[in-house]
């Protein structure tokens, strides 16, 4: 039993070094964390449901377009993979196709900073990606479709909100 013991403190450790590449949160929130609601929290988007109805639920209401920007939100099409769909914040324009991302529960119950995603789509619009998958420290084999990326009002107040402390949903 002891030496079992030691075997799996030794394994949380090395996992724990492994991490420092994202920053890794769930103590601030209560309950099962999902990424539309700390979507909306970091962005100040003012869109409910699941997140591949953020796309339809932000026409009219917020720019909707395929090429990212700082502070925009992607969102994900639900898929046999994704049932709910997924939404993620862009964080930065790496390269023409390959943005950083922040989002909450791609890995479950992790809050990820700093995440690659790349575009594979074949019109380069950013409607197929491919996302950084920390258990095997490189860019997911499978590609997931998306719709595109939806801007806050106010991109000016993005810093502000994705700067404050995480919190309950």
């Amino acid at each position: 039993m002891r030496r079992l013991c030691l075997g799996f403190l030794a394994l949380v450790s090395l996992t724990a070094c492994a991490g420092n590449r994202y920053e890794y949160s769930r103590s601030a929130f209560n309950g099962r964390l999902q990424c539309a609601p700390y979507a909306r929290s970091k962005t100040g988007l003012a869109l409910y449901g699941p997140a591949a109805s953020w796309w339809r639920g932000a026409s009219g209401k917020y720019r909707r377009g395929h090429m990212p920007e700082a502070g925009e939100v992607l969102v994900f099409r639900s898929s046999g993979r994704l049932p709910s769909g997924h939404v993620s914040i862009v964080r930065r324009q790496v390269a023409a196709r390959e943005i950083l991302v922040e989002h909450a529960n791609w890995e479950p119950g992790r809050i990820d900073r700093n995440v690659p995603v790349v575009d594979v789509s074949p019109a380069n619009d950013w409607t197929l990606v491919r996302v950084y998958w920390a258990p095997i420290h490189t860019i997911g084999r499978r590609a997931y479709p998306t719709y595109g990326f939806i801007a806050p009002r106010g991109l000016d107040d993005i810093a502000r909100l994705q700067d404050a402390p995480d919190r309950a949903m």
